[in-house]
């Protein structure tokens, strides 16, 4: 069983969630969330169920270690974590969505104590051909509350029976277990070469809910690099100084 926590989130485009834990609760979360906690919360850092599980979140992008942030006080405390980048925290209770959700590999925030994470699917995109990036994505299991961060603006979609939605795999935020979800190619010459908007995408297909984020932090770090590339080359007709 998953403990019972209080929450409410705060700001608007860089948010952070504030929890209130009575005695003895806990949350747990990963290293470098933390924003603040008063003082009687105990600090706890473990691999959270042996080597195995450290090295399983490490394949999904998190820290080996993670962190339980226990009240060892009789009386309520609080305690906050920041999202990571501009975006949205969404709030999830487990046990609306039959104890299990997947998300994206870096968008768990934190979560109550009790709840596993684990990896739930891993891809390589274009082994050998194309290079790529690897899909990878996790598994929240419990019955509590659990926090994940989606950049940019959320988008939510309930799926129907049969329905399908393509999705671009960085915008992919998280979605309910009763969803089937692969990756496909986009074919074509011209799409592998010249596309946009890369050339594999998530293929959902309901029924369930899907939550998308519109700025994932790939796009972000591609664009910043991008930016940063052009600002170090030397202006036209001359050498940079």
């Amino acid at each position: 069983m998953s403990d019972e926590i209080d929450y409410k989130i705060i700001g608007d485009d860089m948010q952070a969630v504030e929890i209130e834990l009575d005695g003895g609760e806990g949350v747990r979360a990963e290293a470098g969330a933390m924003l603040y906690m008063d003082q009687g919360i105990e600090m706890q850092t473990s691999t959270g169920g042996g080597l195995f599980k450290g090295f399983k979140r490490m394949i999904t992008g998190e820290s080996f270690f993670i962190t339980t942030f226990l009240n060892r006080a009789r009386d309520r405390k609080r305690l906050a974590f920041a999202a990571p980048y501009p975006g949205k925290i969404l709030a999830l209770n487990l046990s609306q969505f039959g104890g299990k959700i997947i998300c994206q590999k870096d968008s768990f925030l934190c979560a109550a104590r009790g709840i596993e994470i684990e990896v739930a699917f891993t891809k390589k995109l274009g082994a050998g051909l194309f290079g790529g990036e690897g899909f990878i994505l996790q598994r929240l299991e419990g019955d509590g509350m659990a926090f994940i961060h989606a950049g940019g603006t959320l988008l939510e979609r309930e799926l129907a029976a049969g329905e399908v939605l393509a999705v671009d795999t960085g915008c992919l935020a998280a979605f309910s277990a009763g969803v089937d979800y692969d990756i496909q190619f986009l074919g074509g010459f011209k799409n592998s070469l010249l596309g946009g908007e890369g050339i594999f995408l998530a293929r959902l297909e309901g029924p369930g809910r899907v939550y998308l984020q519109s700025l994932p932090l790939s796009r972000l770090a591609d664009r910043i690099i991008e930016a940063s590339r052009l600002r170090s080359m030397p202006p036209m007709g001359g050498q940079k100084e």
